[in-house]
């Protein structure tokens, strides 16, 4: 089996988890993944997207460094390196995901839908 490319903690680059993070729809992921801990690709990702879709998004974050995948049999499972970006770029992490919980950004979508 091939081995998933994740960078050691400290080659994670910035201009890399900036690059990743520019994404709204990668933010979204990441902001479920800070708020449920590790899940499935395909639950993280939800209905609303394309499974090749959303493989390709969980490769361009995990190459980055924001997210840790393992393969658990057929699934694989993925997980936010809080602690690495933290200890890394200390409060970045909190800056983008609270910039995008503020309304005037306009940007990107909130990580759940509101209830009806």
């Amino acid at each position: 089996m091939r081995e998933l490319r994740q960078p050691a903690v400290e080659d994670i680059d910035l201009s890399d988890v900036l690059f990743a993070l520019a994404d709204p729809v990668r933010r979204v992921l990441v902001a479920r993944l800070d708020k449920g801990g590790e899940c499935g690709t395909a639950q993280c990702a939800g209905d609303e997207m394309a499974a090749s879709t959303a493989s390709h998004h969980f490769k361009v974050l995990r190459e980055a460094g924001v997210t840790s995948t393992r393969r658990d049999g057929t699934r694989r499972l993925v997980s936010l390196r809080r602690a690495d970006l933290d200890a890394r770029f200390p409060g970045l992490l909190d800056t983008i995901l609270r910039a995008d919980l503020t309304p005037s950004t306009g940007h990107a979508p909130s990580p759940d839908p509101p209830a009806r």
